[in-house]
Formats: C-alpha cells, sequence, structure tokens
C-alpha cells in the first residue's frame, strides 16, 4: 500500500492520531496476549522464543526484526512509509510497556479473558493503523510483496506465519489455545471492525 493508492482519510493530524493510537494499542494486544500465557500470535511467538534464546525484551526483539524484515523489502520492490518506520520503532516499545504495565493473571478465567481482549485489540489496531493510509506494517509488506510476484493473499501469509510460528516454537516461544484463538478470530474481527473504521 502506497500514498498514491491511499484515498484521503481526513486532515494529517486525525490520520497520525489513528496511526499512533493503532499502535498502541497493537502492542497493548501483544502484551495481553503474552501475559496470558496461554499462546501468542505466530509473530510474536517467534518474538518470545528470539528473546528468549537472546535474552533481549519481547519489544526490543520486535523493533529488531521489522527493521530486519524491511530488508526484504527491497527485492520485493516495496517502499515504507511513515507508518511502517512507526511500526518498527514504536510497536516494540508499546509491547513492552505492556507487558510492564499489566499483572500477570493466575487464574484461568483472567488469562482467557487477556487472550480475549488482546485479540480484539490486535484486530481494531489493525483497521486503525492501516487505515491511516501510511504504510503497512514491515511485517505485512512482505506478504504485499509475495502477492506482487503471483502468490495469493491466503497463501503468502498461510507461508510467513507457519514459518514464524514454527521457528518460535523451537526457540521456546508459547503456542497454545491463545494462537489457536487468534488465528480463527483474527480474520472476523478485522472485517468486523472495517464497518466501523473504513479503510476507504
Amino acid at each position: 500500500m502506497s500514498e498514491a493508492t491511499v484515498p484521503r482519510l481526513g486532515s494529517l493530524p486525525a490520520r497520525l492520531v489513528r496511526l499512533y493510537g493503532g499502535l498502541a494499542l497493537y502492542g497493548t494486544g501483544i502484551g495481553l496476549q503474552v501475559e496470558s500465557g496461554l499462546g501468542n500470535d505466530p509473530w510474536d511467538v517467534f518474538h518470545q522464543g528470539l528473546g528468549i534464546r537472546t535474552g533481549l525484551s519481547i519489544g526490543t526483539v520486535i523493533i529488531a526484526i521489522g527493521a530486519l524484515v524491511m530488508l526484504l523489502w527491497i527485492p520485493l520492490r516495496q517502499r515504507p512509509g511513515l507508518g511502517t518506520i512507526s511500526n518498527v520503532v514504536f510497536l516494540g516499545l508499546f509491547a513492552d510497556a505492556a507487558i510492564l504495565l499489566l499483572p500477570t493473571p493466575h487464574h484461568l478465567a483472567l488469562q482467557a479473558a487477556y487472550v480475549a481482549f488482546g485479540v480484539v485489540a490486535i484486530a481494531l489496531a489493525t483497521v486503525l493503523y492501516i487505515g491511516a493510509g501510511m504504510g503497512p506494517g514491515p511485517r505485512d509488506g512482505v506478504m504485499t510483496g509475495l502477492v506482487r510476484l503471483g502468490l495469493s493473499v491466503r497463501l503468502a501469509r498461510f507461508l510467513i506465519e507457519i514459518t514464524v510460528l514454527a521457528a518460535g516454537w523451537l526457540l521456546g516461544g508459547t503456542v497454545g489455545v491463545g494462537t489457536l484463538v487468534f488465528a480463527l478470530a483474527i480474520g472476523p474481527l478485522t472485517q468486523l471492525f472495517t464497518r466501523w473504521f473504513p479503510l476507504t
């Protein structure tokens, strides 16, 4: 997604609020899933696994991987926007802040609530920051780049997420019912939120 192909979505300040509000909400969603202990989304299984192996916080890993993933944009001929750079810099910071501030739940009902609120937060956040029209996140850009090479959106996303999920699990990231809930719910929830926060 580039600035040339994104319709005008309001004033620049409104778009910036949507972008950074979305990134803050996304980081909160990551924190909720991680703190639940019931399983992360595929990318955060990978981020957490790398964090365990390196001793770095999950937010630091998110920033580092985001920057490295952007190198894949070069052969895929993707162009970053302000939203792309902001995703790399701020998402990890927001995730670390959420993990630091959120109490760790020790009752299954609270853990399940963390998963539910985390998935809802990530779905809404995705609609907000993409709808700002300032460029996709670095990981989303790899998917759209693969689509430009001829893969379907479904296949491109499946290949990317199954790869990072498997790698993260081998590295020690948390895979569980929360991972399954995310996989099943993120698409329908994101579609639902586009009714209230249109992307066009």
